[in-house]
């Protein structure tokens, strides 16, 4: 039965041929193979002489003779050269194998087989080569079948997985892999073997027989195909890519707390508040750091205590700095039923071992990893409860400025990575980042609480009083993150119940024009105090203005020589440098209850608003004058008569003006704010800072408003008396008589005695006409008018002299007393409490010696 060779078989790759010769030594018979080994149809070589046709010439001899003893009956195998028929170079070399055979007819014949040594030494050649690459390669070689069992591999793949490489002869994927990766790569496999695409750079992770360390291959397949191209197998390269894999996350880890740093540069430390920036950094490390994060501060630090920092965690006082109390003020999660900590030492003073609630103060345990990275400053690691879900943590101290102002605990849960040393690191810089902002925060809070209380403290008081006024003040600071601006209001009680009423500006802001704001208003209660008129108030204002900031400037001081201001040669100096001038605007007003006229004086300020009974607001035409600071020019005054009820309105721009609002559309929105006046006078402010756009942020805003309330007729006792000697008696007189009316009893001796001392020196000293004038309201004041300009002056008499005395009389019995100019002569004054039902105290004995 005849068979024809398998595809696949040997003969696909080497060349065999076969032929006979006939006794007369002729080809006889002509092979298909030989025809295509040769180059040469069947009836083209048949009763071809073989020697004359394929050997060359020198050879032929030889030849023949080997023929002749074939057909003699002699076997022979040799190498022959032989050539194509028409050319005469030699192409090839063939084994010729010859077998003596017999005819039907008993003559002699011969069977001849060719094989083509080219195609042997080929096959010997490719086998050679690849053999060597199989089994020296360094990359582990796998032959898989087409039923996916290894057909073969070479050593080293045997040296990852044990053993001899014949020993993996027959194995499945499942004795190399997990059951998920070997399901992964035999997919992969039967992909390549039914569509021959190959697949490069599969990712597999396992574990190598006997290691637990977890390695990572890449492996590379292919189909492989017989001579004649059918499909047998697949061939694998497996890489050992673990090292590169680390590297690769190591990179990857590298890039991420880059990007981490990158955010936390961006996000902590935006806000000056302490919880804010600690809450700033758990956003930035969870989940990107690590699952769980918080963040305690020492108490001291949150409460804002001033101690020495040793007593809430300086590095150079490790024996108090970690056992101190602390807040947990910070906690994040990424793990839904995550408890409130990320320590399992975390112990509150009681050492119950719950951990601190947000908002807790607590402190660790003295020997905890806690406690001891906050003595030492140093990062520790507290290792996770086999009972928990917590891997390890990081206790990280925050440290700034070589001071600790917390700890930050950074946990990981099983499951995740572990922190490695680059991991330390990160949080240490993370944490030193938010300790910085932190410590900012502290420094910008102490520093803003003491503006605040420079600014408070030069403020007026809420609800300020004065002589026939309802007052109502407002201050929104421009900046909501200090709180601390230029713009000031003030209500300077001045004598005869008069009313100082102040509004400025500071150009700038922040502390140093809160500080210069300060100077001023410090200088306009000096000035106030002067009794001067409002434009001498703001010429002397201007002098002090343009000296602020020089060194070596005097403020004004009462001395004997009176004010002294800054000199021409100073302003000089100070020209040198113009970051330091102060420019201020300025609006003084002087209210007198008693003919409800109110004097300004302008200086570069907005005009006052006045609203009368039935009328609409009013800009009061007060000639606005320079800017403080600036110089040169004189101011005018202006005075208003009130009516009763009217409402005076005083602010600064940053009411009315701002980059969104013009001026002029300002101006007119505070008069359309004002319509209403008869409402209570707070009702108003608050009206009028709701109505305006106060929101901005761009400039402070105070307000001062006064609603006029003279005073009643029957409050006030006015006379005029002849320069005589009567006088004296006659004023004694009318005083006694208003008191009486008063019912003021208590005050007539005391009154008496002071009114007879005053007119007594207006005769003496003064000239013209005297004007006697009692005003009554939160207390009694009495003035005495005269024409005179020398101001009375307070002496010590000797102990011959018989008068002199009088003023010192003035100042031991009056709560108050002084003198002030006026447009035609002097007045001099003094003041009174109203009786309260108590008795009034003695006066002791070295009192009334003093006055000897």
């Amino acid at each position: 039965m005849w068979q024809s060779s398998p595809p696949g078989s040997i003969y696909d790759y080497i060349r065999v041929a076969s032929f006979s010769i006939g006794p007369d030594g002729l080809i006889e018979q002509w092979s298909r193979r030989a025809a295509g080994l040769f180059g040469i149809a069947a009836h083209e070589a048949v009763g071809r002489d073989p020697v004359e046709t394929f050997m060359p010439a020198e050879l032929r001899t030889g030849g023949h003779r080997r023929v002749g003893e074939i057909l003699d009956g002699k076997e022979w195998t040799g190498l022959v050269p032989f050539r194509m028929p028409g050319e005469d170079a030699v192409h090839g070399l063939a084994e010729v194998y010859v077998m003596p055979s017999e005819t039907e007819s008993g003559a002699p014949a011969a069977l001849c087989i060719v094989v083509d040594v080219r195609a042997l030494r080929r096959i010997e050649t490719d086998l050679a080569a690849s053999q060597a690459i199989f089994g020296q390669s360094p990359f582990g070689f796998v032959l898989f079948g087409t039923d996916f069992t290894v057909v073969r591999a070479n050593q080293r793949f045997a040296t990852v997985f044990g053993g001899q490489a014949a020993d993996h002869r027959g194995r499945t994927v499942d004795d190399y892999l997990a059951r998920p990766e070997a399901e992964r790569l035999t997919a992969t496999l039967r992909r390549v073997l039914e569509t021959g695409d190959s697949v490069t750079d599969l990712q597999l992770v396992g574990t190598a027989p006997g290691d637990s360390e977890r390695r990572h291959w890449s492996m590379n397949l292919y189909r492989v195909h017989s001579g004649s191209g059918r499909a047998i197998g697949i061939a694998g390269l497996a890489t050992d890519v673990t090292r590169r894999h680390i590297a690769a996350r190591e990179a990857a880890s590298a890039r991420r707390n880059l990007a981490l740093l990158n955010e936390a540069g961006a996000r902590i430390g935006n806000s000056l508040d302490l919880e804010t920036t600690a809450r700033e950094l758990l956003g930035v490390a969870v989940p990107g750091f690590c699952d769980l994060a918080s963040v305690d501060l020492y108490q001291g630090l949150l409460t804002g205590d001033e101690a020495a920092p040793g007593s809430w965690g300086s590095l150079h006082h490790e024996s108090v700095g970690g056992s101190a109390e602390l807040r947990r003020v910070a906690f994040a999660s990424a793990v839904s039923d995550a408890l409130p900590t990320t320590a399992p030492d975390s112990a509150s003073t009681d050492g119950a071992t719950d951990p601190p609630a947000l908002g807790a103060v607590h402190r660790y345990s003295f020997n905890s990893p806690c406690s001891m990275a906050l003595r030492t400053g140093r990062i520790e690691v507290v290792p996770g409860d086999d009972r928990g879900f917590v891997q390890s943590t990081l206790a990280v101290p925050m440290v700034a400025h070589d001071t600790v102002v917390g700890l930050v605990q950074f946990s990981r849960t099983k499951g995740s990575e572990p922190f490695g040393e680059r991991d330390r690191a990160l949080a240490t810089e993370l944490a030193a980042r938010a300790a910085v902002c932190i410590d900012n925060a502290r420094l910008y809070r102490r520093e803003h609480e003491r503006a605040l209380i420079l600014q408070r403290s030069l403020l007026p008081p809420g609800d300020p009083e004065a002589a026939g006024l309802d007052i109502a003040c407002r201050y929104l600071p421009g900046n909501t993150a200090t709180e601390v601006g230029g713009d000031w209001f003030d209500v300077i009680e001045l004598p005869g119940h008069r009313t100082a009423l102040v509004v400025g500006d500071v150009m700038g802001r922040g502390l140093r024009a809160a500080v210069a704001m300060g100077e001023l208003r410090t200088a306009v209660r000096t000035l106030a105090l002067l009794d001067l008129e409002p434009a001498e108030v703001l010429s002397a204002l201007d002098e002090v203005a343009r000296g602020l900031g020089t060194p070596g400037v005097s403020t004004p001081s009462d001395g004997p020589g009176g004010a002294q201001w800054p000199s021409r040669a100073s302003h000089k100096a100070r020209d040198a440098d113009l970051s330091e001038v102060y420019l201020a605007t300025c609006v003084y007003a002087v209210y007198d209850p008693v003919t409800r006229r109110c004097t300004f004086a302008n200086a570069g300020h907005l005009p006052p608003v006045v609203v009368e009974p039935g009328e609409p607001a009013l800009l009061l035409d007060v000639p606005p004058g320079m800017p403080l600071g600036v110089g040169g020019e004189p101011f005018e005054e202006v005075e208003v008569e009130l009516k009763e009820g009217a409402l005076l309105a005083l602010y600064t721009d940053g009411l009315v003006e701002s980059r969104d609002h013009p001026l002029d559309e300002g101006l007119q929105a505070l008069r359309n704010a004002l319509i209403e006046p008869e409402l209570p006078l707070e009702d108003v402010c608050d009206h009028v800072l709701s109505t305006l756009d106060t929101r901005h942020g761009e400039d402070d805003i105070a307000l001062l408003m006064a609603r006029i309330q003279g005073l009643p007729v029957d409050a006030v006792g006015d006379w005029r008396l002849p320069r005589e000697p009567r006088s004296v008696g006659r004023a004694r007189e009318l005083a006694r008589r208003q008191l009486l009316a008063w019912e003021l009893d208590d005050l007539v001796d005391t009154t008496e005695l002071l009114v007879s001392e005053l007119v007594t020196n207006a005769l003496r000293y003064g000239e013209g006409e005297i004007r006697l004038r009692l005003l009554r309201d939160r207390t009694l004041v009495c003035e005495v008018w005269d024409a005179g300009l020398v101001q009375p002056r307070r002496r010590r008499a000797r102990d011959t002299d018989e008068g002199g005395r009088g003023l010192q009389l003035v100042g031991l019995l009056s709560a108050a007393w002084g003198s002030r100019r006026t447009p035609r002569g002097k007045t001099v004054w003094f003041e009174l409490p109203l009786p309260d039902g108590e008795p009034a105290a003695e006066r002791t004995v070295e009192q009334l010696l003093s006055m000897f």
